[in-house]
């Protein structure tokens, strides 16, 4: 057998990579050309990104979602039970005790025969329970690795959460405030209508946009119980528990290199070292299913007792080693008949192997298309933010300023100036849109990439 103490080795590197945010290749050597090993030694993803989260709020609420998911806990339970579990295959099968009672004594030249223990030992061919113990072993890793994704995955919709609550919060008192408006032009139009200086229709339609104002408060409340929910979730607290108020981030541009965030998320991203982890395994279980037809041995131990010759001849003259006990040892070696049975594991093995590649160039697949995607979206996010932010609401609060003073002095009417109301509110409204949008399209290429930005 190969040595113990390698074994040893292999499963702290494999394991303890993981548990410390170290995850590594488990079998570079193996990679085939053009689709070498993606993982490299990083922190924990999940870990990076909330140490650069500058909101106390949101990062508060990320701490308290990897500990307390139940997804995670349940995942991080699986893979501790894959490392127990490769150390139980790789470990000598137990020993079988037998024992022979005669109830008729066999008659020997030295006395009957009459108990006869045996102890057996099965040793299976050289290296099985080694490649057993080092594919488990790199599956506990996948495994770990499986749990790192999962916590990225969860920051990254923990986040996305926090931003659309930081959003319904702002749009929430753009509506208060356009509200506010609309109750003060409306007792205005009243005044102006009770002097014949306005007309009936202004102030009925000052009164529509306030029902629709306030109906518009009462969907974006359904919105946040909706999200709330959700979020807390996540976190496994009651779904009615009230989350604190969110602030949306101040936008900061960013150059974004494709070639580099794509490299950076090949090399880092946990999902990819899972399935490395796999193939690896996959290939020790073919190599093990190919060990099953090499056979298996048995060794063991007999002891038999013997009572003494009770015949006359026995007594009269006792033959040499009368009554002694026999001790014998014994062997056996299996026989690998069944190749039938033998081949479809090793054809099983095989098809594993090539579902984990499979499965690889998938998540590779899907993994370019995501940041390709948010690589082209995020600078037309900031583009779009700077439009509204520098040029628009400026217009937007001109004209409300101007049709303010117009509406004063008679020459708008209250029709003009909800118009250019109108106009205000659509513009805040887009601004705190695109704020949300551009922060949760940088977290999302954040967990793409698997690091922080």
């Amino acid at each position: 057998m190969y040595s113990r103490t390698i074994n040893c080795l292999v499963a702290a590197a494999l394991l303890s990579a993981p548990l410390t945010g170290q995850q590594t290749d488990p079998n570079a050597g193996h990679s085939p050309p053009g689709e070498e090993t993606t993982a490299t030694p990083i922190a924990a993803s999940a870990d990076r990104i909330l140490r650069t989260e500058s909101d106390a709020k949101l990062a508060a609420l990320i701490v308290e979602a990897l500990t307390r998911n139940p997804g995670v806990a349940v995942a991080t339970a699986q893979a501790r039970a894959a490392e127990h579990r490769s150390v139980a295959v790789g470990a000598l099968p137990d020993p079988t005790v037998g024992i022979i009672a005669f109830l008729q004594s066999p008659e020997t030249r030295t006395g009957p025969q009459v108990l006869t223990l045996n102890l057996l030992q099965e040793l299976p061919w050289l290296s099985k329970l080694d490649l057993d113990e080092q594919a488990g072993l790199l599956t506990a890793a996948s495994l770990h690795a499986d749990v790192e994704a999962r916590r990225l995955s969860l920051v990254t919709e923990v986040r996305r959460l926090y931003f659309e609550l930081a959003f319904l919060a702002r749009q929430r008192e753009i509506t208060q405030d356009f509200l506010d408006h609309l109750g003060q032009h409306e007792e205005i139009s009243r005044s102006r209508y009770a002097t014949g200086m306005g007309t009936s229709q202004g102030v009925i339609k000052i009164q529509a946009e306030i029902t629709a104002a306030e109906s518009q408060l009462l969907d974006i409340d359904q919105r946040r119980i909706d999200l709330e929910s959700q979020l807390n979730n996540l976190l496994d607290r009651p779904a009615s528990t009230v989350i604190l108020p969110a602030a949306l981030p101040a936008g900061r541009e960013i150059h974004l290199e494709h070639e580099d965030l794509l490299d950076s998320a090949l090399a880092s991203r946990p999902e990819l070292a899972a399935l490395d982890a796999r193939i690896a395994a996959s290939r020790l279980r073919i190599e093990r299913a190919e060990k099953s037809y090499r056979p298996n041995f048995k060794v063991g131990l007999t002891y038999t007792f013997v009572e003494p010759r009770e015949d006359p001849v026995g007594v009269a003259l006792p033959p040499e080693g009368n009554g002694d006990d026999i001790f014998g040892i014994q062997g056996g070696v299996s026989i690998p008949f069944w190749r039938r049975s033998l081949a479809a594991r090793v054809d099983e093995a095989a098809q594993l192997e090539l579902a984990a590649q499979e499965a690889k160039r998938e998540t590779v697949a899907a993994i370019r298309s995501s940041i390709g995607e948010l690589v082209q979206r995020i600078p037309l996010s900031w583009q779009q933010l700077r439009l509204l932010e520098d040029i628009l609401i400026v217009q937007a609060e001109e004209s409300v300023a101007s049709a303010e003073s117009a509406y004063v002095s008679g020459t708008f009417n209250a029709l003009d100036l909800l118009d250019a109301e109108h106009v205000l509110y659509r513009t805040q409204t887009s601004i705190a849109r695109a704020q949300a949008d551009f922060a949760i399209r940088l977290a999302r290429l954040e967990g793409a990439v698997a690091r922080p930005l």
